[in-house]
């Protein structure tokens, strides 16, 4: 198994969608790259801990490829607003990618590069390397699932997923 993470927005409509992703094995929500060990939600909001809400996602390379990993994480995200994504605004809302080793950072690089095509304005996703990760609280591991009407900014894609192959049919 392998492991990227990423932040886009709420980190709950990650989630979700990933969880419905053939070759995803395993998700966790949580508060990445903090300043501040351990980090409580409210202080990721406040924005003194420096951290991103962010999604660790466990994937099966034989079934899914970074690419393709990082191709359905930008079907998620505007990555060409900072620090926002939908109606979500702050820095623990960044877009960004963030690797274990770095023979990733070439794949990353290529995705985006390839996905620049599609935007006028520059991607201001960043890329960097995993300093932490703290797993998020309790409730808001599988949110989603747990409150069906909650907010999701990335319902669309989701939507969009289960009319793939790709989707898991969960």
């Amino acid at each position: 198994m392998k492991r990227i993470f990423l932040g886009g927005g709420c980190f709950w409509g990650l989630e979700a969608y990933f969880k419905r992703v053939k070759g995803i094995e395993k998700t966790s929500v949580g508060y990445l790259n903090s300043k501040v060990n351990s980090p409580i939600y409210q202080e990721v909001c406040s924005g003194a801990t420096g951290a991103v809400e962010a999604l660790m996602v466990e994937y099966d390379e034989n079934i899914i490829s970074l690419e393709k990993v990082l191709n359905h994480f930008f079907k998620n995200i505007d990555p060409t607003t900072l620090d926002k994504q939908g109606h979500d605004i702050g820095t623990q809302y960044r877009s960004g990618i963030y690797y274990l080793k770095g023979n990733e950072l070439e794949i990353i690089r290529k995705v985006i590069e390839n996905i620049q095509r599609e935007y006028s304005k520059p991607i201001v996703t960043e890329v960097k390397e995993v300093k932490n990760f703290y797993p998020a609280e309790e409730y808001h591991q599988a949110y989603l699932e747990k409150n069906p009407g909650g907010y999701c900014h990335n319902l669309g894609a989701i939507l969009d997923l289960k009319k793939t192959e790709e989707y898991n049919g969960k």
